[in-house]
Order: C-alpha cells, then sequence, then structure tokens
C-alpha cells in the first residue's frame, strides 16, 4: 500500500443518507439523519424522539488553524482518527461509570465513527490547566499576573505545578456584543462574563456554570489518576458540553472529544520528575512545525494568519514526521484503553458496510 492511501483524509464524499449539508470542521464531518431513519433508530436504541447524526472522524492533522501535508503526498496521520475515537470514547465511558455525566455517543459502528445525539452546546470552551505553561507562561513571562479573572502569585516557573487546578474558559465561536469580549473566536473570558451573559453563553442558571466546572474538574482529575498509571502527566485539557432534553428535565452532557492527545497536553512522568519536559501529545507536532518552517513565528503570530495560511498550502514535512506522530498516538490509544487499536486498509469501504447494517447507505 502507498504511503499516500494510509490516512483517511475525506470524509464529507460517503454514501450516507442525510437531511441538509454535511457539516465538516478541521477534523470531523457530520451527517444529520432523515427524519424517518431517525425515529427508525431512536426505537431501535430505545431512546426518546432525538435529532441524530453520524460523525466520522478523519486523520487530517490541524495544528495553527492549518491542516497539514507530508512532501510524500501524505494528508494525514494514519491511526490518528482511530485513536482519538477510542480514547474519547473511553473516558466517556469511565465518566459514566463513576456517575459524573452522560455524553452524546449513541453508538460506536466503526472504530472511526460515532452515531451521537444532537445536543445544545455551551458556547464556552471549558478549559482546566494543572501546570503553568504554554501560552498561559508566555502571558506570565511578559508580566501578565492576571488569567480569566484568576490572580497568579509572583515566582511561578516555567511547566511548575499549580497549588490548585485552575478553571480558565474562553469563548466557543464568536461571541457579540458583550463589552470586554472581543468578537473573535476562542479569546478568554471570566467565570463573572459568564455569569453576567447566561443566556448568551447559553447557560439556563448560575447553577448550570457550577455544574460545568463541577464536571470539568471532576473529570481533569479522574484522567489525571488514569494517566498516572501509564507514566503520563496530565496537564491541560478542553472539555465541551451541551444540554440533551428540554426544560426542567434538560441535563448537561459531555460532547465532542474528552482527554484526548488532541484536545489535552500529556508530559512523560519519569522525564518530568528529573526536570525534563517530553510532550507525549499533540504538542509533539506542533513542535515539529515550529522546527522545520522558515519562520515559527509565523506559526503563533494571529496577527500573520494569512501568511500562515499560504505557507501551510505549500510547506510539506518529511512523511517520517507523519509517521512518528502516527506511532505516538496509537501507542496511547492502546495504552489508554489497554486494548489493541483497530485499524485498517480500506476505511471507506468498512465505513459503509458497518453504516449498511444500520441502513444508512443510500441505496
Amino acid at each position: 500500500m502507498a504511503i499516500t492511501d494510509k490516512a483517511l483524509v475525506k470524509t464529507d464524499d460517503l454514501p450516507i443518507r442525510h437531511t441538509g449539508e454535511i457539516h465538516s470542521g478541521k477534523v470531523r464531518s457530520v451527517y444529520w439523519l432523515t427524519e424517518e431513519d431517525n425515529k427508525r433508530l431512536c426505537k431501535a436504541y430505545g431512546l426518546e424522539e432525538e435529532e441524530l447524526a453520524v460523525m466520522v472522524i478523519s486523520d487530517r492533522i490541524s495544528a495553527y488553524e492549518c491542516i497539514w501535508q507530508s512532501e510524500g503526498g501524505l494528508k494525514g496521520i494514519p491511526g490518528k482518527g482511530a485513536a482519538l475515537n477510542a480514547i474519547a470514547r473511553y473516558w466517556f465511558t469511565r465518566f459514566e461509570e463513576e456517575g459524573l455525566a452522560g455524553n452524546h455517543i449513541v453508538d460506536a459502528p466503526h472504530p472511526l465513527v460515532w452515531l451521537v445525539r444532537k445536543a445544545r452546546p455551551v458556547m464556552v470552551e471549558a478549559i482546566a490547566r494543572q501546570y503553568i505553561t504554554g501560552s498561559m507562561w508566555r502571558s506570565y513571562e511578559k508580566g501578565e499576573r492576571e488569567i480569566c479573572g484568576i490572580t497568579l502569585p509572583e515566582g511561578l516557573k516555567k511547566n511548575q505545578k499549580l497549588d490548585e487546578l485552575l478553571i480558565t474558559p474562553s469563548t466557543k465561536g464568536i461571541i457579540a456584543g458583550i463589552e470586554g469580549i472581543p468578537e473573535i473566536d476562542d479569546v478568554n473570558i471570566t467565570r463573572d462574563q459568564i455569569l453576567n451573559n447566561l443566556d448568551v453563553f447559553k447557560f439556563r442558571n448560575a447553577e448550570d456554570v457550577a455544574m460545568y466546572e463541577k464536571l470539568l474538574s471532576e473529570g481533569f482529575n479522574l484522567i489525571s489518576r488514569e494517566l498516572n498509571k501509564i507514566g503520563k502527566v496530565f496537564v491541560d485539557t478542553k472539555f465541551e458540553f451541551g444540554f440533551i432534553g428540554e426544560g426542567e428535565n434538560a441535563k448537561m452532557i459531555y460532547i465532542d472529544e474528552i482527554g484526548t492527545p488532541d484536545s489535552s497536553r500529556y508530559w512523560d512522568k519519569a522525564l518530568y520528575e528529573k526536570g525534563e519536559i517530553r510532550e507525549d501529545s499533540k504538542e509533539v507536532f506542533r513542535e515539529m512545525l515550529q522546527a522545520s518552517v522558515p519562520d515559527k513565528d509565523v506559526l503563533v503570530n494571529k496577527n500573520r494568519i494569512e501568511e500562515r495560511k499560504a505557507l501551510a498550502a505549500t510547506f510539506r514535512l518529511k512523511d517520517e514526521q507523519m509517521m512518528e506522530v502516527s506511532r505516538l498516538y496509537i501507542e496511547l490509544a492502546e495504552k489508554i484503553t489497554r486494548e489493541k487499536l483497530p485499524l485498517t486498509d480500506s476505511p471507506k469501504q468498512e465505513i459503509t458496510q458497518a453504516l449498511q447494517k444500520l441502513g444508512l447507505i443510500l441505496s
């Protein structure tokens, strides 16, 4: 098999019966089911009538808001999609077992596919940080002592463990019309800004805000304990939340993905205890990019986004760099889930066959 065939890249061309437009993000495509299929599958799975969708994850690699490729024509990271799905589903299951909250997954008919329920998303990226590193450290190093309304003490060192887990939310999408919040995606916000604008952020009341913080903290701590057992430090992460059900019966659930090496930062525990940092998550890929491109400021400077897009369109990493990230993701998935990661040479064919069994493939 040619190296260019080892990654599933295009996910919006599957023969899945659906309604409306296919929504494709940086790494996933979502197919909303027709009314007839929706009713049939809700009944089959014992659900109240809800809106369901097929979510297909790709092996595309996104970093610094761009998709990257290799010089040999590899347009993604082989095994990455299956690894992310396996890891996220493992954490979703553990959270349910521990009584934290449910999630949006109804079924996983294929390693690259979830059948999910529609949730009303909270317009907050729920971020938790246990160590001062990355963007938080860069701001601190410049003299900033406040993040998301939280005052940081003097004298912190890079990569130091914080005395407590910090919740540092940012906007999900563009929030308009609130003083002090720029109308751009993914901007830091404070807890008070959320509480003073509950409707805008799609919370019902202050108790919902306390609930997302509780679920974020408890989820972080559970994953941290589990990763510690396999020699990993859980540094920081991003969760997303939404509601299912109506009125007083509405429940907050975990959505999107949780605790994956794409949405979180892991370090090697043994090396950290010796004073060294080895990234064991998507940060490895970001470091590769920074070391490989002619000018790394293009990657991190938000004012140079158009230059960054032009660079991503032409710049190519080495095939072996992409495969190194592939090996990392597969190893992480197998260590976390304690199961062999199911990989495939014919993902589209297998996905079609799996969804055929659910009666969702166009005849």
